[in-house]
């Protein structure tokens, strides 16, 4: 935080769900990535090591898919604190090993089980908010104690959930990053991420919280979204923006890494993300290594006047 208050920019790591699949981790068709932690923990380690080699100075732990909703479509519910444990134990053996400054980050979400070959859910079957609050707090004190240093809200784009994830992050009293994520509507507009409801991205813009969240941006978004979706951000926020990607498409259980963006074209927008303001580059689902390496090489250059 300090370097970033100064203006300083800073590498986020790439995906961890999408990277254990491209390696040949088996996606769950209840639980997608959550599951994978379980007999995979090296593969973690290998995952979270390249990004750290390649310069991120974040690492985040594979715990997007390893609440108790999620890891319940699985019949794993009753393993969820194993899972998060060894996600956590995972990034903090990488980091330990190959950057020790470098941070490790739990990722929640308010990701919900779908049915195989669907990129959402179904309406009609989404928990009522009581159980969404539940598995979201019992999943954000797992991450403090399996020794996260960081939460960073992923995918936040159902309003409706969002301040439960919120609250959840906030009663752990670690510091907090909000991620949004975004599409594009049949006009051309910047909406939230839900294809169900038509949601002008500024709605969930306006849920950051005033106090308490450290830096917003947007994540998991096509890479065209995401300048305009930073402006509608910082109309809401003043402090870091950060910005990381997906490239491809989902569907249950599996990434589709179709025409995904290649490190060249990426390393271009990230320099657009930097003139927008954005001070975090990363990478999600669909990007990889290559990507990493090519923002780190952008930071590299715009740091040194390049």
């Amino acid at each position: 935080m300090a370097r970033l208050r100064a203006g300083g920019l800073v590498l986020l790591d790439g995906p961890t769900g999408t990277e254990l699949q491209a390696r040949g981790a088996p996606m769950d068709p209840g639980a997608w990535c959550g599951p994978a932690t379980l007999g995979n923990d090296r593969l973690l380690v290998d995952i979270h090591s390249d990004y750290l080699r390649a310069g991120s100075s974040i690492v985040t732990a594979n715990t997007f898919a390893a609440s108790t909703l999620m890891l319940g479509a699985a019949g794993l519910a009753d393993k969820a604190e194993e899972i998060v444990q060894r996600a956590v134990a995972a990034a903090r053996a990488a980091r330990d090993a190959e950057n020790p400054s470098a941070v490790v980050a739990g990722s929640l979400s308010h990701m919900m089980p779908r049915a195989a070959g669907k990129a959402m859910p179904d309406r009609r079957e989404i928990p009522e908010d009581e159980r969404v609050a539940e598995s979201l707090n019992l999943l954000a004190r797992q991450l403090k104690d399996a020794g996260c240093e960081l939460i960073i809200l992923e995918m936040m784009y159902r309003p409706r959930h969002i301040s439960l994830a919120v609250a959840a992050a906030k009663a752990t009293g670690l510091p907090i990053w909000y991620g949004a994520s975004a599409r594009r509507g049949a006009d051309g507009a910047v909406l939230s991420f839900d294809n169900v409801a038509d949601t002008p991205l500024e709605r969930v813009a306006k849920l950051i919280p005033t106090e308490g969240i450290d830096v917003a941006g947007i994540m998991h978004s096509g890479a065209e979204t995401i300048a305009e979706s930073l402006a509608i951000i910082r109309r809401h926020f003043a402090g870091p923006l950060m910005a990381y990607p997906d490239s491809g498409y989902f569907e249950m259980p599996d990434w589709r890494f179709v025409d995904t963006i290649t490190p060249e074209r990426f390393a271009e927008f990230c320099r657009i993300w930097i003139a927008a303001g954005a001070q975090l580059l990363g990478g999600c689902c669909g990007l990889g290594l290559a990507h990493i390496k090519a923002a780190a090489a952008v930071i590299a250059a715009v740091q040194q006047g390049g």
